[in-house]
Parts: C-alpha cells; sequence; structure tokens
C-alpha cells in the first residue's frame, strides 16, 4: 500500500531550471510556453504539491516572461503574486491584492516581470462545488468570466500564508485529507460572493483584438521580415494605435515582440537541434542575416552565446 493510499501526505516536488521553456514543462498537468522578454541568464523554481484532485505550487522566475498557459479541463486556476504589479493576464494589469482566475482547458496568456513569485492553486470543479455546498458558502458566478479578482488585504494574506505553510511543512507531517481540505478552505475564501472584479477599459477589447490578430500573423510568417507597415495594413490601425496596442496588452512595443519572439524561437530550436544543424542554419531560418548582430543579441538576452545553447543539446 503506497503513502498516498494510507493517508499520508504525497510527495512534494521540487524543480530548477535554466531555461524558460524547461521550466514551463515542469509544471504537471500543464501545457506552456514561456518566451524570456528581459535580458539575462534564466533562473526558475517551482515548488509543488500534487493530490488526486487539487495541486497546489509556488513558482519562482527570475526573468519577465510571456507565457501561454493552459491547465487541465474540468478544473480552475487560482494564481495569488506575491507582488501584482508589473503582471498581467489576458493583456489586463493587476493592481494590487488582485489574483487571477482562469477555467480549466482554455488558454490564457501571462506576462509576468523579474524576480516574481506566484502561488497557484488548481481543482476540479465538482470537488470546489460540493465543498461550497457542504459550508453554505455562495461562489461568485462571475469567477470564470474576470481574470482579476480584487480581494481583501487580510484575505490575502491569511491565503498566502496557509499556502506557504503547506508548501513548507516536511514530508508527510500532513495527511492527505487535511492538505486538501486546508486549501479548500482558502478557495472558497477567495471566489465568496463578497470580492470584486474591475471593469474594463472601453478600449480594452479593440486592443487586446489587434495584439491577437498579429500574433495569429506572426505564427505564420515569422521566418520572413515583417514590417510595421504590413502589421498596421494587417489591423487596419494607425502605427500610433498598433504601439499602444501591444504597450497595454504586453507591455512591450511591437519591435520589441518581433524581435523577442524570434529570439526565444531561434533558442527553442536550437535547444531541439538535430546533430547535422547548425546556428547558421536556425538564425537564417527564423531570419537572422547579420550573424554577429544576432550573436550579440542572442547573448545579450540570454547569458550564453548560441553555439553554447546547441552544445549542450
Amino acid at each position: 500500500m503506497t503513502l498516498t493510499s494510507q493517508g499520508f501526505a504525497p510527495k512534494k516536488c521540487m524543480q530548477e531550471a535554466f531555461d524558460a521553456d524547461e521550466h514551463a514543462q515542469n509544471l504537471t498537468r500543464w501545457q506552456q510556453q514561456y518566451d524570456q522578454l528581459s535580458p539575462g541568464r534564466f533562473y526558475g523554481r517551482l515548488d509543488e504539491i500534487s493530490l488526486p484532485a487539487m495541486q497546489v505550487f509556488k513558482e519562482h522566475t527570475g526573468q519577465a516572461l510571456r507565457q501561454d498557459c493552459r491547465v487541465w479541463a474540468d478544473s480552475l486556476w487560482l494564481g495569488i503574486p506575491t507582488r501584482s504589479l508589473g503582471s498581467r493576464i489576458n493583456g489586463q494589469s493587476l493592481e494590487e491584492h488582485d489574483v487571477m482566475c482562469h477555467p480549466g482547458g482554455r488558454d490564457f496568456e501571462l506576462v509576468t516581470p523579474e524576480a516574481f513569485d506566484i502561488y497557484g492553486l488548481v481543482i476540479r470543479l465538482p470537488i470546489l462545488q460540493a465543498a461550497a455546498q457542504r459550508q453554505g458558502v455562495i461562489l461568485d458566478s462571475e469567477w470564470h468570466g474576470s481574470p482579476r479578482r480584487r480581494v481583501t488585504p487580510d484575505t490575502l494574506q491569511a491565503v498566502s500564508f496557509l499556502l506557504e505553510r503547506l508548501l513548507s511543512h516536511q514530508q508527510g507531517a500532513i495527511a492527505e485529507n487535511v492538505h486538501q481540505d486546508i486549501l479548500l478552505t482558502g478557495l472558497l475564501e477567495l471566489l465568496k460572493v463578497n470580492q470584486t472584479s474591475k471593469e474594463l477599459p472601453p478600449s480594452y477589447a479593440h486592443r487586446k483584438a489587434v495584439v491577437d490578430r498579429v500574433k495569429c500573423y506572426i505564427d505564420e510568417h515569422l521566418e520572413g521580415p515583417v514590417t510595421m507597415e504590413t502589421l498596421c495594413e494587417l489591423t487596419h490601425v494607425s502605427r500610433r494605435t498598433l504601439q499602444y496596442s501591444f504597450t497595454t496588452i504586453l507591455g512591450i512595443s511591437p519591435l520589441q515582440f518581433l524581435r523577442l519572439t524570434r529570439l526565444n524561437r531561434v533558442r527553442r530550436a536550437l535547444r531541439n537541434a538535430e546533430p547535422h544543424q547548425t546556428v547558421t542554419d536556425i538564425a537564417t531560418y527564423w531570419g537572422f542575416w547579420h550573424l554577429g548582430q544576432f550573436s550579440h543579441d542572442y547573448k545579450q538576452q540570454f547569458g550564453e552565446s548560441p553555439s553554447q545553447t546547441l552544445s549542450t543539446v
């Protein structure tokens, strides 16, 4: 009989990574891809406890990132940053005492700053709904429609403290059913109807649509030249509106987005290269023709040369 089936605490897991995309793959049962936005060597750490119907983790990322994420279906994810300012979910900026919320089975996008720490909670929806009914808690019916929620400072502090204590306990110190009961209590506090979701500015929907249209286009054309004029024609907006849309939704300019997306795709290709492929092959495929400048930019962004990345394959 295993420890879990006897009711003891499941095995906790701590993983470290020195590449953003490698770090993205370490979170159990998530589908993720991370692009590094800020320059320098990456370091990430993940502390995780996984239960049959729930998951709790604390994630540290040293560099600013753009994250494409999806958690398993029929579940709910809540993200509790230790520092909200500078982060975005689906283009919506977080403020102090905000938490993030998103249903499973659907893609969402996070933009996070440097030196970012976040607690994550995932629960299967039937378990959450049954617990709310047992405890007489009325859940906010709007949680699935708004990715940001404002909670009281006391609630935020109490739930963060709870998660930190759970993650720092020695293995085997708490039984599995106690883990689940404690986590459910925290989740229900965050999802009560007395919490508030914030209204979006009128410009949000249009600006996000502009950015999403550009991202779809770039996914299909990034290996070739992409100009600002092309993107303005594609989205039927002026350069100024294009600029505002990107800085509002992603916190970076369209040109920065193009450059960083290309560099991250080169890094991903180098880390997955076939034995016959060279740095030159991969760099030119992704549109970098001036190899000296490319090598300089790559090393500045990731803290190592392209050939060093390739040699670790």
